[in-house]
């Protein structure tokens, strides 16, 4: 008999919307094409959050829609969105709402951004089997996000143990190394992991 099929779910870590390349999304001077389609009809949450994050989350985003396993109906991917709970990547919003959600600090005292992240993941457990696992693709040093997804989640709640000791672009490097070679990383459990760790070796260059 085959080994059973472990459905999983991956949680990406928002894009910083404050940077400069927020601002020029933002800005209603700017004339390339996303901020032109923001501005007009509204664009996705992952092109927007591709584009202010760049080789980070682009490749949280494509590693994500990789290897996710979910279970049936439900999608295998959701955004940390500032004030807006749990998203699925492909929800259009407007540059107002970006605006919002810009405004939004992403701490886990502030109730604007908790309150929501706390809800949407409460519906999201009473819709998954306690053996499915929740994979966090951002940052386990802080708290931000794993003090409230953990309160939700428990021990369902992994990361990629590779993750450790990384900066974020190390981390996109990584995860678009692993979609080229459909190569999966391994995930540990957030609870009672070592989160911190000396920075791992430069990913080698790739073959010419």
């Amino acid at each position: 008999m085959g080994s059973k099929r472990i459905n999983r779910i991956f949680i990406l870590s928002p894009a910083f919307c404050g940077g400069k390349r927020g601002q020029m999304l933002l800005s209603e001077r700017s004339e390339f094409p996303l901020a032109i389609e923001l501005r007009n009809c509204g664009a996705s949450l992952g092109e927007i959050f591709t584009f202010m994050s760049s080789l980070y989350f682009r490749g949280k985003l494509a590693y994500s829609q990789a290897f996710a396993q979910p279970p049936t109906g439900l999608p295998g991917t959701f955004v940390v969105t500032p004030g807006r709970g749990l998203r699925q990547p492909d929800e259009i919003f407007t540059i107002q709402q970006l605006r919002e959600i810009a405004e939004i600090e992403v701490h886990e005292r502030n109730a604007k951004y908790r309150e929501p992240l706390e809800h949407d993941s409460r519906e999201l457990a009473k819709s998954i089997s306690q053996d499915c696992e929740l994979v966090l693709l951002g940052s386990v040093a802080t708290s931000k996000y794993t003090s409230i997804l953990a309160d939700v989640f428990s021990d369902r709640l992994c990361f990629p143990i590779d993750f450790v000791g990384r900066g974020d672009m190390s981390r996109g490097g990584l995860m678009l190394r692993c979609v080229e070679n459909g190569e999966e990383l391994r995930y540990v459990e957030l609870s009672g992991a070592s989160r911190h760790g000396p920075r791992p070796p430069k990913l080698p260059p790739k073959p010419r």
